[in-house]
């Protein structure tokens, strides 16, 4: 098997770190990741300039743009070798319910989906630091053995939050929960008196954090597995839009 590992805290954080060392135990590893933390990027591409490749050691590589740029070029032939699998992390923190909008750790596996791999996007709750990514690492021992074509659609990533703990986890299939909107942006000013503003830290669980979503199943002590894919129609919605649409044009849509 061949992996490409990518993630969003930079090509040297220690997360990405450890989980190389494990795989290359069962596989051949392929690391592509950011030259410096990206975080909150998000499944931007860089298009108003060239990116650099730059070539750290035989199979390690560190570009100079997003999560989604070193996944995509990973897999359009800057990288001889085409990989069977993506896995993104292991992140330091959380993501959780709307987090996985934003997340470049989410992203970078999200890429590996759209050109028609399977992929996970791994990411360790971390409160204190150091981190311990051990549970975690075992955790992605086992799922890789799993994640397969045959069991993860084209389009389909598994999202999986490892909590902290002193024993290994169990797995739980979970949907996304959401936050509540409880921040506000942070008005500071420069040193020439002009304002400048920092956004607010990601808001509490509450919104929907109960029962079968992924905040739930963390703050009970399970690791959470939510399966996501690529595909954002709301479908439960298109017979209603379409009949507001027949309304609002006067004519049939």
């Amino acid at each position: 098997m061949r992996i490409l590992l990518s993630n969003d805290d930079g090509y040297a954080a220690p997360g990405l770190s450890v989980l190389a060392q494990a795989l290359r135990q069962i596989a051949e590893v392929i690391v592509v990741a950011p030259e410096r933390n990206r975080s909150g990027a998000s499944n931007s591409l860089t298009l108003d300039r060239p990116l650099r490749l730059n070539r750290l050691d035989a199979d390690v590589y560190a570009v100079d743009g997003t999560p989604a740029d070193c996944v995509n070029l990973a897999l359009t032939g800057a990288v001889d070798a085409r990989p069977d699998l993506v896995i993104s992390g292991i992140n330091a923190g959380e993501n959780l319910g709307e987090d996985v909008l934003y997340s470049g750790t989410v992203a970078a596996a999200m890429e590996g989906a759209l050109l028609g791999l399977p992929a996970l996007a791994i990411s360790q709750v971390a409160h204190a630091e150091p981190v311990d990514y051990g549970h975690a690492v075992r955790l992605v021992l086992e799922l890789v053995q799993g994640c397969t074509r045959e069991t993860l659609p084209r389009g389909t990533l598994l999202n999986v939050n490892v909590p902290q703990g002193s024993q290994l986890p169990r797995l739980q299939l979970t949907r996304l929960g959401r936050r509540h909107r409880d921040t506000v942006a942070i008005r500071q000013e420069d040193p020439r008196h002009r304002p400048v503003f920092w956004l607010g830290p990601i808001g509490s669980p509450g919104a929907d954090a109960g029962p079968g979503t992924d905040f739930h199943a963390v703050g009970e002590g399970y690791a959470s597995v939510t399966p996501i894919h690529t595909d954002l129609t709301a479908y439960s919605q298109l017979e209603d839009v379409g009949s507001w649409l027949a309304t609002a044009a006067g004519r049939a849509v």
